[in-house]
């Protein structure tokens, strides 16, 4: 892993944070549980790390959920460039 010096650092950290902000503008094609409309990517992502938080005690024994949770919180970070696609998306191609 490369390491940023220390004077490169809280503005590496600061155009981090103004990229991820794009996740709320990320409409993903699922609503929300009550229908009333889509929900965003930076949602989905909070909504799984507090999942995973909420049902850790079912998790295997040893399971770490500090890694399971960052996991969750970057898993869609490149829907801020190629958008919501399913997997199983022909159009998408």
């Amino acid at each position: 892993m490369t390491t940023v010096p220390d004077e490169e650092r809280l503005p590496a950290q600061v155009g981090f944070v103004v990229e991820i902000d794009k996740l709320k503008r990320v409409l993903r094609r699922t609503t929300l549980m009550d229908g009333s409309r889509r929900e965003n990517d930076a949602e989905h992502s909070w909504y799984l790390g507090m999942l995973a938080m909420v049902f850790a005690e079912y998790a295997p024994p040893g399971a770490d959920l500090a890694r399971v949770t960052a996991m969750l919180l970057v898993h869609d970070i490149v829907e801020i460039d190629a958008g919501d696609t399913f997997i199983y998306d022909t159009a998408a191609v």
